[in-house]
This record gives C-alpha cells, structure tokens and sequence, in this order.
C-alpha cells in the first residue's frame, strides 16, 4: 500500500492507523502485509462506505487535521463528495 512520503515515516512508526482510499476495487487484503519503507502493515479491515460516514477518530487515526484535509489527500484519484463511496482501511505495524 502506497503511502506519500509526508505520512510514511509516521505509518511506520504506528501513529496512523487508518487509511481513506477513492479505489474502484480493493488493492489490498485483510491480513495482508505490505511494505512501507522498511516497515511493514497488516491490514486489519476494509470496508466501503460513503465519505459522510467519516468519523472524526478516522480522521484522527489517518494523520490528517480535519475532514477537508482528508479529503483532498483521498481526492488524488478524483473528487470525493459526501456520497462518494471509499474504502476505509484499517492496519498495524508489524514487529
């Protein structure tokens, strides 16, 4: 799983936990791992909902300091209004 290089070193050290995705089908796999620089994450869950259903512990949890940041970070792959379906991945650092 892709990550910008202004959140990677914070996903490897385990302070973002959750991650929004504007995907047409899942690119990854619960309890699959993949790399992120030198570390690595497991996917815990995936789900697909509508970006509305957003909480703010997700946007906590992704690193982002609001909703609208979040949104634009997931938007690289188009627009994402409140309806737009995206999935919302949650994973850990594997030791």
């Amino acid at each position: 799983m892709e990550f910008s290089s202004a959140l990677r070193s914070e996903v490897a050290a385990g302070g973002i936990t959750v991650s929004i995705r504007l995907w047409r089908t899942p690119k990854v796999r619960v309890g699959g791992r993949y790399a992120v620089g030198a570390a690595q994450i497991e996917i815990d869950d995936i789900e697909l909902l509508p970006f509305s259903a957003i909480t703010s512990e997700d946007v906590r949890h992704s690193g982002e300091a609001d909703r609208e940041k979040l949104r634009r970070r997931a938007a690289h792959a188009g627009p994402i209004t409140e309806d737009t379906l995206v999935y919302r991945v949650e994973f850990h650092v594997v030791t």
